[in-house]
């Protein structure tokens, strides 16, 4: 097995541990709803289960910033631009910061500056993801092997870019939990196919 290939699994494992950690830790808490709360009032100071839930985003950040780093060579394309790569690796430093050190306020509210760093920082590395995936397209749809991924690629941003405006819209809504869920899927998709690339590839 490759060098390139574990990191790959590293990049799969991410999104399994982002989406076990909304769903277990949502599930344990009585007064929680996935279809009301978001996700971000698990890890929330004061949340009944902050410290576990922090630790599962710390563990996804780091598993993402490690895939990340060896993204670059791990496309194996004969060397395009790394600026999709590096926006990736940002967006993964950022999420990291945002377990370690910018927690929402106490029932998920943004009142100090912590709580709206978080809201920040959390949309500047969805922002660079997006940014990323059209970099990519434009680095791979002429690579034989991986232009069906350059597609998708493609698709993903311009899904994920429509998402984070109808998140926005419906932020304060009764159904802010499962219109965010929706909002995050295609982002951890895309990790999930990205990674599983780099290993068949490689």
């Amino acid at each position: 097995m490759s060098i390139f290939q574990i990191l790959a699994i590293c990049g799969m494992i991410s999104p399994i541990v982002y989406t076990a950690m909304w769903i277990i830790f949502g599930s344990l808490q009585s007064d929680y709803s996935h279809v009301r709360n978001d996700i971000s009032s698990l890890f929330a100071v004061g949340a009944p289960y902050r410290r576990l839930s922090q630790s599962f985003i710390i563990i996804q950040s780091v598993l993402s910033f490690v895939f990340f780093i060896g993204l670059h060579e791990g496309i194996n394309d004969g060397g395009g631009s790394i600026v999709g790569p590096i926006l990736f690796l940002i967006s993964s430093i950022l999420l990291l910061l945002v377990a370690l050190f910018f927690p929402l306020d106490a029932g998920g509210e943004l009142i100090t500056l912590r709580g709206k760093m978080h809201l920040i920082l959390v949309v500047a590395s969805g922002i660079l993801v997006i940014a990323g995936m059209v970099a990519l397209w434009f680095r791979l749809y002429l690579v034989a092997v991986w232009s069906a991924f350059a597609t998708f690629s493609l698709v993903s941003a311009m899904v994920s870019l429509i998402l984070v405006i109808i998140s926005g819209i419906f932020a304060k809504s009764k159904y802010m939990g499962l219109i965010e869920r929706i909002m995050v899927s295609p982002y951890q998709i895309y990790y999930f196919v990205l990674s599983l690339m780099v290993f068949l590839i490689n």
